[in-house]
């Protein structure tokens, strides 16, 4: 009875040291996994954010969304080694909108020394054509600004052929007027159903959100929109952050001359 005893003691033991070595192994995977995002990810209170920190260059977008911007508070901000080298700029939409803010974010930016970009919303049961010419109507690129940009995020009930044919003619038409091959901004999905190879030979800026590195796409890419939860000095809304996929003689190159 005694052995018995001695026997059941010691399987108790082992499965007691066993659920320790179990909780043991569990917590340092989790510590470190924690310790790997940490290491690509760090909290910026300020920002309101994680913000990678394999990157150097870091800027927004802004639209009308964010309302009247105090641009001189979003150039001064910095936190830590973090500051705000660009900002991209919602133009236009469609073949007959503006973005009632353009204007003033477009001389205030480039007043208080923010690198500036502006961008067209696509609407694509629209001609490519008409929506090209809003936005040479409405934007006068100079030297040191960024490339024009395209935002495709939706096809507007057409087929993919049709969307592909339209973002055709507005690029081609873009590019001939300021001499430079614009940007195509879009997600990460939508560019793989609806546009992949036919247009990978265009800079690529894209929105996916909550990465721990890099967007989760195959080709490559200049800019990322890693999150639409920022909080910047001098604006009053929430904004998206981005970071540019390279060094700063890089950056400067990219910029129209």
């Amino acid at each position: 009875m005694a052995a018995k005893r001695k026997k059941k003691r010691t399987r108790l033991i082992l499965l007691r040291s066993l659920l320790v070595l179990v909780i043991l192994l569990a917590a340092t995977i989790f510590y470190q996994q924690r310790t790997v995002r940490k290491k690509k990810f760090i909290r910026y209170p300020e920002f309101g954010i994680d913000i990678p920190e394999q990157y150097i260059i870091h800027g927004i977008d802004v639209s009308k969304y964010q309302e009247m911007v105090a641009w001189d508070e979003v150039k001064a901000m910095k936190v830590k080694d973090v500051k705000l080298g660009f900002a991209f700029i919602k133009a236009t939409e469609g073949i007959g909108n503006t973005d009632p803010h353009f204007k003033r974010n477009w001389k205030k930016s480039k007043d208080n020394g923010v690198i500036r970009g502006a961008y067209h919303f696509f609407i694509a049961s629209k001609d490519g054509r008409m929506q090209a010419e809003n936005f040479i109507k409405e934007v006068e690129l100079e030297p040191g600004d960024l490339p024009p940009v395209l935002d495709v995020e939706q096809l507007n009930g057409v087929k993919g052929e049709q969307l592909r044919t339209e973002i055709k003619k507005w690029l081609d038409i873009v590019e001939y007027h300021f001499h430079v091959k614009p940007i195509i901004y879009t997600n990460v999905d939508f560019y793989n159903r609806n546009l992949g190879k036919a247009f990978d030979d265009y800079p690529l800026w894209l929105a996916h959100y909550y990465q721990l590195e890099k967007p989760r796409i195959s080709r490559s890419w200049v800019f990322w929109q890693h999150s639409d939860q920022g909080r910047v000095n001098g604006i009053a809304a929430k904004v998206d952050f981005n970071v540019f996929n390279g060094d700063s003689t890089a950056f400067n190159e990219l910029l129209i001359n």
